[in-house]
């Protein structure tokens, strides 16, 4: 009986248990026979449980300029050893280790999660005049050692810039209690919901004074957040700020903690209210999907792609983020409308179920490993 193909999954920025690495990518991976293995930094306290991936650490670096030189080497040589069928990675600064791994006889697989591009243009910790600079410098170094690599694209638009990629899209798995959670149950709640990694061009500011807009509501931050992010929000929130809840100051937020705070109340809507960027206004935000998966309403930014989007699905407002009153209004409409707010939830829910799932991303990222391996 010929012996399962190996996998290894590389990654020296993300979380070990990042949801699309681990829980969507290595997880169906394994699941569909292959031998997966995760090299990645080690995990923290918080989320250091028995999983049934293997998982190779690598070394953790404060200093990002340390973690692109030390911690590539170390994620390379742990690599090497493995003499894996297929080595699929994740950050930008592994292009030239995954490049050494390339041989005639594997595959490599460049997973593209952001539009690297314009994600360098904002920057905070890099000077205006050299972004422009990295972003060219980068592009022309990602050309070069990416060309004999396949391309893995979680977002539809990166078509655009790599028209040979394959799209395996960040959809999300479909949570059945979620699915099974009945909104009629119980009063919706005064109380809005952000979830995922915490910034300023995530918007930050913009929630963090939401709670001045509207004296009535409550909002709840799960995910990773800077410390000092998170004492100037709550400097923004000022007399309000004890309906301003962060949970995930300077510590990661496992995948499982986050859902279960999707069900300890009724939210009345899910927020993801970003100032315009160049990086976010043609994405799908991930946590559109998780929103809708948990048959919440969305409240968001009007750029043309998100307003689209839900009008498209039907299940969510479009505001200007900078426009305080119109905020005020999506807030108040959801308040005074529960049924069609709920209503906003079921069409979400129903959209996840029939189309935007991860399941139907799975099997294309299956199958696409059968071809490749076949060849």
């Amino acid at each position: 009986m010929n012996s399962p193909k190996s996998v290894v999954h590389m990654t020296t920025v993300h979380h070990p248990y990042d949801p699309r690495i681990y829980h969507k990518e290595c997880m169906s991976l394994s699941q569909a026979g292959y031998d997966v293995t995760l090299i990645a930094q080690i995990a923290d306290q918080n989320s250091q449980t028995e999983k049934p991936i293997k998982h190779i650490p690598v070394k953790k670096y404060t200093s990002r300029l340390k973690r692109m030189i030390f911690g590539t080497l170390d994620a390379y040589q742990k690599a090497k050893k493995q003499k894996a069928d297929v080595y699929h990675f994740h950050d930008p600064e592994l292009l030239p280790v995954a490049w050494l791994l390339k041989k005639k006889h594997n595959v490599v697989i460049y997973d593209i999660h952001e539009d690297y591009i314009t994600s360098i243009m904002q920057k905070d910790y890099l000077a205006k005049p050299f972004k422009k600079w990295v972003a060219t410098t980068y592009k022309y170094i990602e050309k070069f050692f990416s060309r004999h690599m396949e391309l893995c694209l979680a977002e539809k638009y990166y078509k655009d810039i790599y028209p040979r990629g394959r799209c395996i899209l960040n959809y999300p798995t479909v949570n059945q209690d979620f699915i099974n959670h009945d909104r009629t149950n119980s009063p919706i709640e005064d109380k809005l919901l952000y979830t995922g990694n915490v910034s300023y061009v995530r918007g930050a500011k913009i929630h963090a004074k939401i709670p001045n807009i509207d004296e009535g509501i409550g909002v709840h931050f799960i995910g990773k957040c800077p410390s000092e992010l998170a004492n100037e929000m709550y400097a923004i929130a000022g007399e309000d700020q004890d309906r301003l809840e962060i949970e995930g100051i300077d510590q990661f937020i496992p995948k499982e903690q986050i859902e279960e705070r999707y069900l300890s109340h009724n939210w009345l809507a899910g927020i993801a209210l970003f100032p315009p960027t160049d990086h976010y206004k043609k994405k799908e935000l991930t946590k559109f999907f998780e929103y809708m998966n948990a048959g919440l309403p969305v409240i968001c930014s009007d750029f043309p792609v998100w307003k689209n989007f839900m009008e498209k699905y039907q299940c969510g407002i479009a505001v200007d983020p900078y426009n305080d009153s119109e905020i005020k209004e999506a807030i108040d409409y959801l308040r005074q409308h529960p049924e069609e707010a709920r209503q906003m939830g079921e069409n979400g829910k129903k959209a996840v179920l029939n189309e935007l799932n991860w399941q139907t991303e799975e099997k294309k990222l299956v199958d696409w490993y059968a071809e490749l391996l076949a060849d």
